[in-house]
């Protein structure tokens, strides 16, 4: 893609949201035209949908970009999906390498007394050469703004980092954005504390299950608790609501706001039991507690399920020698007495708690409570034809066969009962199957 072709965008709560990934997104920043941009996240969206003057500011942003899970989720429940995830933590290090690439310098505007300074410091220790243009808190009064315009422009920086947080820093972007010679401008929140090392990152785990928001709620209660605790159920109720207005498939955005709800309420309730059983896992043998292997999702899309590990270490290793064994003579592997099978993940398997990780793959949208059970790459490119249609919903942790006698049915009656559900599927089956559940797990049929 040419740097100077304009990315992609999608349109979430009246905003064109740039939709592209990382390296696209640094190369249209740093294509030489003016630049004046937003970070959209979930507190964002609630604060512009009570404060007109700090929506007119987003609207007169020349780039918005997607920021957090919450921006993520409000996608899939419009059925759409954001390439990436472009928050301003993330992008820092890879604008500041550009810079450092192309010789230009960043200011630094924001923050308590100190922050910018240390946050600048920090980012030129890390890339030596990085050119600094200034630095300057952000406590200053409104009638202060015109002295600070101009040491911005005076210190010749072509890129000014705001981080008064939202609305301010947009505003304040907005009411001096033709005045402000830096060609790109951006509003960056509390980016600063991290890059300073006042506020720690969440690790690496945390982020990619969608999770941040309660590390820094663990960090930072008393300043968050009303953004988290309250922004975020008032935000799913916003999503939920304009994908409900947009769309016209209301099954699939009331099916994904089910999932949603009783996935996220279960994971919190079920998180002592989660843990306990990851020690046990961790007790018995050598490796992690989780499993994640590569699944083929809706359409044909590949993701990382995640399961608790049920079998020793080197389960996959050990496949090839006992695969004639399968008590199964289509594409799925199956064995009762699997050699590769831990005393714990026996009980595992048999209670289908091995399966509970999978809540999370629910969250972030890989997968449904209800649906075809995610299958194998080299099963799927052993699909006939009318086995191909099970991609055409998404994955679940329970199905039809699921709790009609699970793997002692044949591949096939499999195959057909998917189809039947994905052909006949509504939020009330959707209820059902979820509530019988538990019926099946507790009779154990098909459980090894």
């Amino acid at each position: 893609m040419s740097i100077h072709s304009p990315l992609p965008t999608l349109s979430l709560f009246d905003l064109d949201l740039v939709d592209a990934a990382k390296d696209d997104a640094i190369a249209m920043l740093f294509d030489g035209e003016r630049k004046r941009v937003a970070f959209i996240n979930a507190d964002c969206v609630n604060q512009a949908a009570t404060n007109p003057a700090y929506q007119d500011a987003l609207s007169r942003m020349t780039t918005l970009l997607p920021d957090g899970s919450g921006l993520s989720l409000a996608a899939r429940l419009k059925g759409e999906s954001l390439t990436d995830n472009l928050n301003g933590t993330d992008l820092f290090p890879m604008i500041c390498q550009e810079a450092r690439r192309t010789g230009r310098s960043i200011y630094f505007l924001g923050g308590k007394p100190g922050v910018a300074d240390d946050a600048a410091n920090a980012a030129a220790s890390a890339l030596p050469g990085l050119r600094i243009a200034g630095c300057e808190h952000g406590y200053f009064d409104r009638s202060a703004e015109g002295k600070v315009v101009e040491r911005i422009n005076e210190s010749g920086a072509d890129i000014l980092l705001v981080a008064l947080g939202a609305p301010h820093q947009e505003q304040f972007i907005d009411r001096h954005g033709d005045a402000l010679s830096p060609t790109l401008c951006m509003g960056v929140g509390g980016l600063f504390d991290f890059v300073a090392g006042r506020v720690p990152r969440a690790p690496k785990a945390v982020r990619r299950v969608g999770m941040e928001w309660a590390w820094r709620l663990a960090c930072e209660p008393r300043r968050l608790a009303k953004r988290y605790l309250v922004g975020n159920p008032v935000f799913i109720g916003r999503a939920i609501a304009a994908a409900l207005s947009t769309r016209k498939d209301r099954y699939e955005t009331c099916k994904r706001a089910l999932d949603v709800t009783l996935a996220g309420a279960a994971l919190l309730a079920l998180s002592p039991i989660l843990f306990a059983t990851a020690l046990a896992i961790r007790a018995e043998s050598e490796g992690g507690a989780f499993f994640t292997q590569t699944r083929i999702g809706k359409n044909g899309r590949p993701f990382r399920m995640m399961k608790f590990r049920s079998m020793h270490a080197d389960a996959e290793a050990r496949l090839a020698a006992i695969r004639a064994e399968s008590e199964r003579d289509d594409v799925c592997f199956k064995m009762t007495n699997d050699p590769r099978v831990t005393r714990m993940g026996r009980i595992l398997r048999m209670t289908s708690l091995d399966e509970l990780p999978q809540l999370i793959n629910v969250v972030k949208g890989d997968m449904s409570l209800v649906g075809p059970r995610p299958a194998l790459p080299v099963e799927v490119e052993q699909y006939s034809s009318a086995e191909a249609a099970r991609l055409e919903g998404a994955p679940g942790i329970t199905c039809l066969w699921q709790i009609a006698g699970r793997a002692d049915l044949k591949f096939k009656k499999q195959v057909d009962l998917d189809i039947a559900y994905l052909r006949s599927r509504s939020l009330l089956l959707d209820i059902a199957i979820i509530c019988l559940t538990p019926l099946a797990m507790i009779s154990r049929r098909g459980a090894y």
